[in-house]
């Protein structure tokens, strides 16, 4: 079928990995800022695996100085996920690259992307510490969730290297925005084992875990997940370009949702794996011989599964059965 017209549900967004290259390359080039080196002789990012990935990411973030700044790519992120008909979306926002964890600073970039919108779109965002900045500086960044939690920041997670530190680490960070009321989240089981999933379960006591793709190596945690309902925001694309997994057909999402873990697609940083939700969707028809039944039910379980209020929740499920 072809997918781009049906509804979406999106839950795992990095607002910064969403930037189209044009986008970055125009604003760098606008403002004098070197990115020499982000980009490929086609005018892609440029990484060869995880590490470099991680690095282009932060190096293409440079040219993102301002509020306005901000403003306009959450403009263009909106429009490409009205583009693709995704109705609501969940997108990782880091003050880390947003004022550098002032709390007043990034009431002022927040207050710019709010003001960003297009018809038909629901964005809320979840603000995220980045694990291989540290400890230190994720107590920084969770102030600043719990100085802005409210309609629009709706939770808090971590991302980035899982191979520094562990879960336990950032469990402080974790516990001020609980307390704030945020719902959370948080990167595991995309690189480490099994292992990562049951310390970040135990020790930061989240909601959901995004990507979680490797619990599928531990059946105990498989049979866990699907007894407590722990939803996996899962990204076959992003695995698929980083090498996690060798191909679609290769990915474990239909054996999870097999086993009764409750799973959801999205893109993750779209263009740096060449990627949208319409093409998530094409792919895994392909790759499993999905349909209308299953995508339903993976926007349904999306739907159960974000951070927003009720009435959100409401009108959106209104919308996908129209």
């Amino acid at each position: 079928m072809m997918w781009q017209s049906h509804p979406k549900v999106e839950l795992h967004l990095h607002l910064e990995g969403a930037a189209d290259p044009a986008f970055i390359r125009d604003l760098a080039a606008r403002k004098s800022v070197d990115i020499s080196g982000v980009f490929d002789d086609a005018g892609h990012y440029r990484y060869k695996d995880f590490a470099e990935f991680l690095k282009i990411y932060e190096a293409a973030t440079q040219a993102l100085k301002t509020p306005d700044d901000f403003k306009a790519l959450t403009q263009s992120v909106l429009e490409n996920l009205a583009e693709h008909n995704v109705i609501y979306a969940e997108t990782f926002l880091s003050p880390d690259f947003c004022g550098g964890r002032d709390v007043a600073a990034w009431k002022d970039y927040l207050a710019a992307m709010q003001e960003a919108h297009v018809d038909g779109v629901t964005l809320k965002g979840i603000i995220t510490c980045i694990r291989h900045f540290g400890p230190d500086l994720a107590k920084e960044t969770a102030l600043c969730a719990a100085e802005t939690a409210g309609d629009f920041i709706v939770g808090f997670g971590m991302a980035g290297a899982e191979q520094v530190g562990r879960p336990r680490d950032y469990a402080y960070s974790f516990d001020l925005a609980r307390e704030a009321g945020l719902h959370l989240t948080s990167h595991a089981g995309e690189w480490n084992g099994p292992a990562e999933v049951w310390d970040t379960l135990n020790d930061l006591k989240v909601e959901r875990i995004g990507h979680g793709v490797r619990s599928i190596e531990d059946p105990k945690l498989v049979q866990h997940l699907a007894d407590t309902g722990v939803v996996l925001e899962v990204n076959p694309g992003s695995n698929v370009a980083l090498g996690v997994y060798p191909s679609w057909s290769h990915h474990p999402i239909a054996r999870l949702r097999d086993a009764g873990v409750k799973v959801t697609v999205s893109t993750d940083d779209p263009p740096f794996f060449h990627t949208t939700m319409t093409r998530e969707f094409q792919e895994l028809e392909r790759a499993f011989g999905w349909g209308e039944d299953d995508f339903a039910q993976l926007n349904a379980t999306a739907v159960d599964a974000a951070f927003c209020d009720p009435a959100t929740k409401e009108t959106l499920r209104k919308r996908l059965t129209e």
